[in-house]
């Protein structure tokens, strides 16, 4: 009795403590919280006084053409309803309308794009032709695009953005680039993008910095920022982009139009970035960003060419699909949703629960792990940056940076000294926690979604002040998640913000 009486009391004690330590890191947790509130809403009221009122935005479209869809144009040239000299003469004109304002394209090919337009009609006026053997064979005959400066396409700039290959010019197309042009595409130009993509915002020493259409003191987002930027202004109806985290769905989110990654394997990297071989097996791909929700179908299609293995326009019945959201990614490092962020998920999730019946909550786990898990999965990449930075001629550092800039010759951009400071200083995240954490995750994800779910998940706020996410790196991770996964993704723009910004939700 006297053993029992005191193994009582010692059970409660540890209940009680227990009980005390949760308690104190719920407190913990409520204190960081309201801490890293404030210091957003600081810095946001800091930037918010230094930009004053110097936005702009870009004129609104004058044009009906510009605004409608890459699907309708192609088939429009095809009938011969409208030329295709006509089509590209007024994207070029818009393009050089705003790009003033925007920076986005940082190198035309304007003459060489008509020109190819007057050879597609003049190949129309052949009676002989079969209009529905080239809707197959060419399905974006005549219709033009624009590429990220980091894609190669054959004769054109791809400096990656930094100075070391500043001048280099591609000898060949990225395999992507070039089943767009086979399909009758016609580039116009290249576009804007961090030094050597590896930022969310599109800006470097070569061609300096992208604005947003909807308000120039806000940045594209990044890596394929330009794009993103010059595909909402109207002044492409689509653009080749490439993701390895978020790098088509920020500026995708940030600019209101659709950013598709699709899942692995499904589309070839060579050309994309410095890759000379498909690596099949990375977190990137290229995918297509578009202001019509009916032009992604059509261009996965073409960016995968023969690695794609499954029919993607099966017909679905909403009735009986099933409905999963997710309200935040759970990171505490990661500022804190708007409520417009927020609420573009619950209205999509009640949109479709009215379709279907049903949206159920979850919680993926270790989502709140995004960024560190992206971090580590980098690292498993075929590349290396201090490498790149040079042109490989050699390797970087940090201290070697940071010594050129503060003797006045700073060559990489803060966004590229921050990686290079995270590569040299900070230690590496446990490999064995990383897969565990990324298998566990995906599994769970496939279980729930089945062959007939949908998660939908944040994109984040809407696009901040240029040079704002230096002071929330963290939030990157609703991006990254996805290409820790390598599932297939997509970004749908949800109309406008309360400070007039595009805001959207990603689907998977």
């Amino acid at each position: 009795m006297c053993t029992a009486a005191q193994k009582k009391p010692r059970h409660t004690s540890e209940s009680g403590m227990g009980t005390c330590k949760n308690f104190a890191l719920g407190i913990a947790k409520f204190i960081f919280i309201q801490i890293h509130w404030l210091i957003d809403y600081v810095v946001e009221f800091a930037f918010g006084l230094y930009y004053g009122n110097k936005a702009q935005k870009v004129p609104s479209v004058k044009n009906k053409l510009l605004l409608e869809s890459t699907v309708s144009l192609a088939k429009k040239i095809r009938e011969k309803n409208i030329s295709s000299e006509e089509v590209v003469k007024a994207f070029i004109e818009r393009c050089k309308e705003v790009n003033g304002l925007l920076n986005a394209v940082v190198e035309e090919r304007y003459k060489e794009a008509i020109k190819e337009a007057q050879e597609v009609d003049n190949m129309l006026k052949d009676e002989q032709l079969d209009i529905e053997h080239l809707e197959k064979s060419k399905p974006l005959l005549g219709v033009p695009f624009t590429t990220k400066e980091s894609n190669e396409v054959k004769d054109l700039l791809h400096s990656m953005g930094t100075l070391s290959r500043k001048g280099h010019r591609s000898s060949e197309d990225a395999t992507v680039v070039k089943y767009v042009k086979e399909a009758g595409a016609i580039i116009i130009g290249k576009t804007n993008i961090p030094e050597l993509n590896q930022w969310i915002e599109s800006r470097n020493y070569i061609y300096g910095q992208t604005n947003n259409p909807y308000n120039t003191t806000r940045t594209v987002g990044g890596s394929s920022g330009g794009d993103a930027a010059i595909v909402a202004a109207c002044g492409v109806p689509f653009a080749v982009g490439s993701d390895i985290g978020g790098s088509i769905r920020i500026p995708a989110a940030w600019n209101g139009v659709f950013g598709m990654k699709p899942s692995e394997g499904m589309t070839s990297m060579k050309g994309i970035g410095l890759r000379k071989k498909d690596y099949l097996e990375s977190m990137a791909e290229a995918g297509p960003l578009c202001k019509k929700a009916e032009d992604l179908e059509m261009l996965v299609k073409i960016f995968s060419g023969p690695l794609l293995k499954a029919p993607i326009n099966t017909q679905i019945d909403l009735k009986k699909l099933h409905i999963f959201y997710q309200e935040s990614s759970g990171d505490l490092r990661a500022s804190q949703l708007s409520f417009a962020a927020h609420n573009a998920v619950i209205k999509a999730a009640k949109h479709f629960e009215q379709l279907t019946g049903s949206a159920t909550k979850i919680t993926l786990p270790g989502s709140e792990y995004s960024f560190r898990l992206w971090r580590y999965w980098m690292t498993q990449e075929d590349a290396d940056f201090t490498a790149d930075l040079t042109n490989n001629k050699g390797h970087t550092s940090a201290i070697a940076e940071i010594c050129k800039a503060l003797q006045g010759n700073r060559e990489v951009t803060l966004a590229a000294l921050l990686k290079l400071i995270d590569h040299d200083f900070f230690p590496k995240e446990n490999e064995q926690w990383a897969k565990s954490v990324t298998e566990n995750m995906k599994s769970y994800l496939i279980e729930k979604l089945g062959d007939n779910g949908i998660l939908l998940y944040p994109t984040f706020n809407s696009a901040q002040y240029h040079n704002q996410p230096y002071f929330s790196p963290f939030s990157f991770g609703y991006w990254a998640l996805f290409n820790v996964l390598k599932v297939p993704v997509c970004q749908v723009p949800m109309g406008l913000d309360e400070k007039g910004m595009p805001i959207g939700i990603q689907m998977s």
